[in-house]
C-alpha cells in the first residue's frame, strides 16, 4: 500500500498514461514531485541560471538545501546540491521512509 500518491506533472502539464488518464505516481516520486514544485514556486532557481556572482549560487543552494531539509518526509541534514557541470545542479536527499532521491534543478 502507497504511503503517497498524487498525478504526474510533466513540463507544468498532467502527463497521461497510454489510454489517456492522468499517471499516478508514490511514495519516492510523490516527495520528489513536490520538492521541485516548492523550489520553483519559492523562487529559487532564478539565481542560480548562468549566474557568475559564486556567493549568490551558494547562498541559494544553501536556501534550497535548508528549504528540502524543513520538509517533514526528509531526513534533517541529508539534502546536498551538487554541480556536476557548471550550471547544472543536482540535489539528493535521503527520505524518511522511502530511500533516497535525487533530481537535476531546472528552470
Amino acid at each position: 500500500m502507497d504511503k503517497y500518491r498524487d498525478l504526474l506533472v510533466v513540463d507544468d502539464d498532467l502527463s497521461p498514461d497510454v489510454a489517456g488518464n492522468p499517471s499516478l505516481i508514490s511514495d519516492r516520486d510523490v516527495i520528489a514531485q513536490d520538492l521541485v514544485h516548492m523550489i520553483r514556486e519559492n523562487g529559487f532557481l532564478p539565481p542560480l541560471v548562468g549566474n557568475r556572482n559564486r556567493d549568490l549560487v551558494e547562498r541559494t543552494k544553501v536556501s534550497i538545501t535548508l528549504a528540502v531539509d524543513n520538509d517533514p518526509r526528509i531526513v534533517p541534514g541529508s539534502a546536498l546540491i551538487e554541480e556536476p557541470e557548471q550550471g547544472r545542479f543536482y540535489l539528493t536527499a535521503d527520505t524518511m521512509d522511502f530511500d533516497s532521491i535525487g533530481f537535476f534543478l531546472e528552470v
